[in-house]
């Protein structure tokens, strides 16, 4: 009982000692590389405490018919774990997460599971404005026309 009563002690003094609690949100443009570049845009909000964060994104690709490359959707929540203070201006960090996907090409559908790994950097530029750039690699489940996807952005992020 007293090493659960020095660890809760301690666990509150860490919680204490921490800054608050941080959010931003980001509006991003960018390519998915698979199986061409196609435009793609998106946004994504979240949170974190000390290196630890979290943040649901949604990204949207447009269909290319003429080369066979579809349209895909996903809905992701992921964990970062990220520097807790900006580094010469600079905080990267790395995130992977799971959600969902839709991928479409003409009248062909697939709706499934997805998990994606990444990473990134976020660059301060004035007050809570910042620019993030960022790369994700998405494994799709089910039966994808392609199930290993590639994408890179760059968007504003405000902190808050």
């Amino acid at each position: 009982m007293r090493v659960a009563r020095t660890l809760a002690l301690a666990g509150c003094l860490l919680l204490a000692a921490a800054s608050s609690v941080r959010a931003d949100a980001t509006l991003f443009a960018g390519t998915t590389t698979t199986p061409n570049n196609r435009a793609m845009k998106g946004f994504a909000f979240g949170g974190g405490i000390l290196a630890v964060g979290f943040e649901f994104e949604y990204s949207d690709t447009g269909e290319d018919a003429l080369e066979g490359a579809p349209s895909l959707r996903t809905g992701m929540g992921n964990i970062l774990l990220q520097t807790p203070v900006f580094i010469a201006r600079f905080q990267p960090y790395f995130t992977t997460g799971a959600g969902v996907y839709r991928e479409e090409l003409n009248t062909v559908t697939e709706t499934q599971f997805g998990v994606n790994t990444g990473g990134g950097v976020k660059v301060k530029l004035l007050g809570p404005l910042r620019v993030r750039a960022d790369y994700r690699l998405f494994k799709l489940r089910g039966d994808p026309l392609f199930s290993v996807v590639h994408r890179v952005y760059v968007g504003a992020n405000l902190g808050f």
